[in-house]
């Protein structure tokens, strides 16, 4: 039935953020979520939307996050946030991506920014995850992030599949829905070990 799996990357493949975003913040004496509740204030167009496009590079993120933070009553720049982003890989995912690649078409839409300067968390567990998609679409590099439809569309046709013949998996809710509407099936990772099992099911295979 299916012919494709397409992962979300941070969350999915890695360890989710939000770990990284709650010792920040309790580091910081901030309430936690504080971070997730400045990102879901006007989603669309905020500091992290317009970063994640790429309208706007590190410097300009570091001072318009920090903007909307004195907005909500704190003080949080930018590259604090930015610098404790990005989560080890999880072997089990990344095990499963291993066999799933072998049968299937891979996809990765991933809401990323652009390097700055650095590619030091690109470790080789990072690296061998990204050699396994069959297509890669990052948002700071076409301008669209999800939950925008055509990002999910651009994949489909990239790896020339139908949407009732897609698996997407990603941990926001939010970024699953239009998968879901435009007809894939959709798994929301909130912990490694369900999402694989649920792959299991889907697909018939062994993932671990």
């Amino acid at each position: 039935m299916f012919a494709a799996v397409i992962f979300d990357f941070g969350g999915v493949i890695t360890e989710s953020p939000f770990e990284a975003f709650n010792k920040l913040e309790a580091e910081r004496g901030l309430p936690k979520g504080t971070i997730r509740r400045i990102n879901a204030t006007n989603p669309n167009d905020n500091a992290w939307a317009r970063f994640e496009r790429s309208e706007i590079d590190l410097d300009g993120f570091d001072c318009a996050f920090a903007d909307e933070a004195r907005a909500a009553r704190y003080e949080l720049g930018g590259r604090d946030v930015m610098a404790c982003l990005h989560g080890a890989v999880r072997p089990s995912m990344l095990e499963a991506l291993r066999r799933i690649s072998r049968r299937f078409k891979t996809g990765c839409i991933t809401n990323n920014v652009v390097s700055a300067g650095t590619d030091t968390w690109r470790s080789a567990a990072v690296a061998e995850a990204m050699s396994l998609f069959h297509h890669v679409i990052e948002s700071s590099r076409v301008g669209i992030r999800k939950p925008d439809p055509r990002i999910y569309r651009m994949m489909l046709d990239a790896l020339a599949v139908e949407p009732v013949r897609a698996i997407y998996l990603d941990d926001l809710g939010i970024n699953l829905k239009p998968a879901r509407e435009m007809g894939m099936r959709t798994v929301k990772v909130e912990a490694a070990d369900p999402a694989i099992g649920t792959l299991e099911q889907l697909l018939g295979l062994t993932l671990r």
